[in-house]
C-alpha cells in the first residue's frame, strides 16, 4: 500500500493522506501539472494558495531555501505541529502553489507517525489541501470524503479517525501576524510561543 501511493505521488497524481489534523488530498509538490490536476480534482481555483507539506523542516528548507533567520526561527519554533505558516518567499518558488500571492508561501510540517510519515520521508513534499470539495466539511474519516473525490484517486492510505479540525493558518509576513484560519491549535499560543524565540 505505501508502495502504491509514493509511486502515484511520484508520477503526478492525486493520493489521499491522513495528516495530524483531517485527511487531505495531495500530490508531488515539484510540478505545476500535478498541482493543477489536484486543483481541478478537487475545484480549486489556482489563484488560491496551497499549502508546500514537506517530511520535515529539513526538507522544508531544501525546498524553500531562503526564509532563514526570522523565518526559519519561527517555523522550527512551531513545526512540526498543526500549523501551516505563510512566509516569505522572495525568489518566488513553487509559483503553482502560491496562487496570487508569489511572494510569500504557506508552509506545513506535520507530526506525522506511521505509514503517512513513511510517504512524505519517501517523497520529501506534497501539495496538500483538505479532501474536501470547497465548503464541504472536513474530513475526519476516509469516509467523509465526497465519494465521486474518493473514486478518482490513485490511492489512499487510512489512519482511523483523526481530530477533524483544520491547520491553523497564520501569516508572518506581516507585522503583527495575522490569524488568517482559527484551527487546531489556538493562534495566540503559537504567536506568543514565536515571540519567545523571535528577537
Amino acid at each position: 500500500m505505501i508502495d502504491d501511493v509514493v509511486q502515484a505521488i511520484r508520477a503526478g497524481r492525486p493520493v489521499i493522506l491522513p495528516t495530524d489534523t483531517v485527511y487531505g488530498l495531495c500530490t508531488t509538490a515539484y510540478t505545476a501539472d500535478a498541482a493543477f490536476r489536484l486543483y481541478a480534482l478537487k475545484g480549486r481555483p489556482a489563484s488560491q494558495p496551497t499549502a508546500l507539506l514537506a517530511s520535515d523542516v529539513d526538507m522544508l528548507f531544501e525546498c524553500v531555501p531562503e526564509p532563514r533567520g526570522r523565518a526559519g526561527t519561527i517555523a522550527r519554533a512551531l513545526l512540526p505541529g498543526p500549523f501551516t505558516l505563510v512566509l516569505p518567499n522572495p525568489a518566488r518558488r513553487y509559483r503553482w502553489l502560491t496562487g496570487d500571492t508569489p511572494d510569500k508561501i504557506g508552509v506545513r510540517v506535520a507530526e506525522l507517525a506511521g505509514d503517512a510519515a513513511t510517504v512524505l520521508m519517501r517523497v520529501g513534499a506534497v501539495v496538500a489541501t483538505s479532501a474536501n470539495l470547497p465548503g464541504g466539511p472536513d474530513p475526519r474519516r476516509l469516509d467523509d470524503l465526497p465519494p465521486d473525490l474518493r473514486a478518482r484517486v490513485a490511492a489512499e492510505l487510512d489512519a482511523g479517525e483523526l481530530p477533524g479540525e483544520p491547520s491553523t493558518v497564520i501569516d508572518f509576513t506581516t507585522d503583527p501576524p495575522t490569524l488568517l484560519r482559527d484551527g487546531a491549535a489556538p493562534a495566540a499560543e503559537a504567536i506568543a510561543r514565536v515571540k519567545g524565540t523571535v528577537r
